[in-house]
């Protein structure tokens, strides 16, 4: 790393070049500051894998100089790494309260005590010389989005973290249009804003509009309702509790992370006016136009309440003429699995909904529109878009430079940028890696588990059992297994033929075990290449008499 300390950097070890996995560092005269620390969900490139963490490796080795971590809300990709790796780094970590509730149940879930959590008022002001830190409030899905003003002797930054700008908000008071101005006008050398939008050319809607729409969409129908939506967005559940009062309908609520988001939201001044809730036993009892479900996994998660029901494997049941409404947007990387969700209910014949049928869903990310509100509004120096994949924040870089923003850096995980002075610029680059939680075990995203992992899946496994006398001859065939392999109507003519190899494989044996082992695994693997066209990992185990 750049020895100097009389400078200001930037440095994302996630969520620059991807989407989800926000950890954002900047370095004053030396000293660090952490905004967010969060998770990505797993996809089919690591097999049997839920979560992927970044790997902080970095900032583990330069932790005595790392004051605390900020956190602007409280979505998974935003928080969701603390309880597996804020212990490390023994630091102070900093929310506003709906967040710090959502933070204190996830460190305890994981038994962890030893977290100096500070909860923040909502625009107050954290202190951690050389830096300023003050929240201020922005539109987002879930209660208590804040962007950071982040004050320092080398320029100030405007860290927008998620953000949209919403007319009816219904929950929060998001910083007004006049408030931004006078953030800008404090000279802020950088804005490092949210990219996930940007392609958008209308602004992200309000969810105002999406209570009403919902109302129009429901008030006439007859028989269950069931909507599905995302946990954390608090807005929703907000708007979905006013649609069932409007629409004389009682509400049941399916999935643990509904229950939990309600029960910290109420704790913390949310859902004041939120309908009583009815269990799955009553709500499947009352007539079916007067009840509304609302349940988790719109996103085709297999072990969530919507998964369940439409499997027909929950307490809560639909029957022909229902109806199931997605208010949520399609995840890219969901589809297949929203597609066998969605085809499970068509085969019920269950009515569906979508946000291409009704205007049911409003992004929590600006569109072009918003961000060049926001660029008005902060009149940056620099424009650094973080929160997107590499297209994204370089589409950003060309739109702001299209508003007049005077300079643009597009960077990616492990990028140091020197904002100041004389900024920006790329400097050096540092190891942003990986992590999986396999299991109960942090490991490599790229390590040998995860690697053999992905071969097995795509070509199978053979085991070769072979029990060998002192002169290196066999005393009987080899035993071999094959898992996964394409071999279902030829496995004996296989096992034949591979027996036969691996015996041949021994006659240049010369007392060397390692040798003799790798010369019956190519041979093996020869084999199965030859009969199925792959190449399965094959494990060899030699029994010496």
């Amino acid at each position: 790393m750049n020895e100097s300390k009389n400078e200001l950097l930037f440095l994302a070890l996630g969520g620059s070049g991807e989407i989800g996995m926000n950890v954002n560092l900047y370095c004053c005269n030396g000293k660090w500051l952490m905004v967010d620390m969060g998770i990505s969900f797993s996809d089919p490139y690591y097999p049997g894998v839920e979560l992927v963490l970044p790997d902080l490796e970095f900032i583990e080795k330069n932790a005595d100089d790392l004051l605390g971590i900020i956190l602007t809300h409280g979505h998974e990709d935003h928080i969701g790494a603390l309880p597996y790796l804020a212990e490390e780094l023994d630091v102070p970590l900093y929310a506003t309260a709906f967040t710090a509730s959502l933070i204190r149940h996830k460190l305890d879930e994981n038994g962890i005590k030893s977290l100096d959590l500070h909860v923040v008022d909502e625009g107050g002001v954290v202190e951690l010389d050389p830096f300023t830190v003050t929240y201020k409030p922005l539109a987002h899905s879930i209660a208590e989005g804040n962007g950071v003003l982040i004050e320092t002797p080398h320029g100030n930054i405007f860290h927008t973290g998620d953000w949209k700008l919403d007319k009816e908000p219904l929950i929060g008071t998001p910083t007004t249009p006049d408030e931004l101005t006078a953030i800008g006008d404090k000279d802020i050398l950088a804005l490092v804003c949210d990219s996930t939008n940007v392609f958008n050319d209308k602004e992200s809607g309000s969810e105002g509009d999406v209570k009403r729409n919902l109302i129009d969409v429901t008030k006439d129908l007859k028989n269950r309702i069931l909507v599905t939506t995302f946990a954390s967005n608090a807005a929703r559940l907000q708007t979905l509790g006013e649609v069932a009062k409007a629409t004389n309908r009682t509400l049941c609520v399916a999935g643990r992370s509904l229950d939990r988001m309600l029960e910290i939201g109420k704790a913390n001044g949310y859902f004041k006016d939120f309908p009583q809730t009815v269990d799955f036993h009553t709500a499947m009892q009352l007539p079916r136009s007067e009840v509304m479900i609302i349940a988790t996994g719109g996103q085709g998660e297999p072990r969530a309440a919507l998964a369940r029901i439409a499997s027909e494997s929950h307490k809560i049941s639909l029957d022909e003429g229902d109806h199931v409404i997605f208010s949520s947007k399609q995840i890219p990387g969901n589809e297949l699995a929203i597609g066998r969700i969605q085809n499970a209910l068509a085969e019920q014949n269950i009515n569906m909904i979508t946000e291409k049928q009704a205007h049911i869903h409003v992004s929590g990310h600006p569109g072009k529109p918003e961000l060049a509100k926001m660029y008005d509004w902060i009149r940056p120096e620099i424009l650094l878009p973080v929160h997107g994949e590499i297209r994204h924040m370089k589409e950003q870089a060309r739109f702001g430079a299209q508003c007049g923003i005077e300079k643009q850096i597009v960077q990616k995980n492990g990028d140091l940028i020197r904002l100041a002075p004389n900024g920006p610029e790329h400097i050096g680059f540092e190891r942003a890696g990986r992590l999986v939680l396999d299991g109960d075990i942090l490991i490599d995203a790229d390590g040998g588990t995860i690697n053999e992992r992905r071969k097995i899946s795509m070509h199978g496994q053979i085991s070769v059992a072979l029990v060998v006398n002192k002169d290196g001859k066999a005393e009987k065939a080899a035993e071999i297994h094959c898992n996964g392999v394409p071999l279902d109507e030829d496995l004996d003519a296989f096992l034949e033929e591979a027996n036969e190899d691996a015996i041949k494989a021994m006659r240049d044996w010369s007392s060397d075990i390692e040798k003799l082992r790798e010369n019956v695994r190519l041979a093996v693997r020869r084999c199965a290449h030859r009969w199925t066209g792959k190449k399965p990992i094959v494990n060899v185990l030699i029994v010496e008499l």
